[in-house]
């Protein structure tokens, strides 16, 4: 079924304007009677069915209301280091598919990819737009935010030590089931760029009660950990 974001509304009818309404009826080619979802910004989903079209608009009625059940009890927050090329847009496809609450791209010390200032507000537009795709396609009841680039040391001072930090680190560290040993209601994780993290980035976040922890003997690409890690916290958590 096909599922869209929208602002909250009263009522049992809804006019869908914009982007949605174009794509609803000039790329799905939905017709009058089709079922289709929509969910507002307090994660409440509605069931609706299509009633008209008329001048670039979609109105629809609400059938049934109810909470989206499609999000995890478990709020993460993915700082993850620039990556060369376009692996970033990938990456936060992935992340938001399998449950991300929020990322935060990071320019640490062995970053390649250091966009300007221009650049990077170019950059953070379309990547909130593959959030919402991704978001719209995993069927989410949130569109997670990507942030603005920041620096590592921005990144560490940003944390709340009563949060579950954990930085990954291609060097070693703790399994992340010893970590994450009871009901955590914030988990940030740090996943490195091409060339990891530097040991002293790793001790900013200890400073601020982190943990090291490592995805296992292989050192696995910029793009493949954290999508790796998400996947073990979703099921350590009980969010598989």
């Amino acid at each position: 079924m096909a599922w869209f974001f929208t602002e909250p509304f009263e009522g049992q009818h809804h006019i869908i304007t914009g982007e949605n309404a174009v794509h609803i009826e000039k790329s799905l080619r939905m017709k009058i009677g089709e079922a289709l979802t929509l969910v507002d910004s307090d994660g409440i989903q509605y069931s609706c069915i299509i009633e008209s079209f008329s001048g670039g608009c979609v109105e629809v009625r609400a059938e049934k209301k109810f909470r989206c059940e499609n999000e995890p009890d478990v709020h993460i927050t993915l700082y993850q280091s620039l990556p060369k090329s376009d692996k970033m847009d990938f990456i936060i496809q992935k992340a938001v598919e399998l449950g991300v609450s929020s990322i935060v791209p990071v320019i640490s010390a062995r970053c390649i990819s250091r966009p300007d200032e221009k650049s990077s507000v170019k950059k953070l537009q379309r990547w909130n737009k593959i959030a919402l795709q991704a978001a719209q396609q995993s069927r989410r009841g949130i569109i997670p935010e990507v942030m603005p680039v920041i620096t590592f040391s921005e990144a560490a001072e940003n944390l709340c030590e009563n949060d579950c930090n954990i930085i990954f680190y291609e060097c070693g560290g703790e399994r992340v089931g010893n970590i994450i040993t009871r009901n955590f209601d914030r988990i940030n994780i740090f996943i490195g760029s091409e060339g990891g993290f530097e040991k002293s980035e790793v001790e900013k976040i200890k400073a601020k009660g982190g943990t090291a922890a490592t995805l296992g003997k292989r050192v696995l690409r910029a793009e493949t950990a954290p999508l790796a890690a998400l996947s073990i916290i979703m099921y350590i958590t009980g969010n598989a």
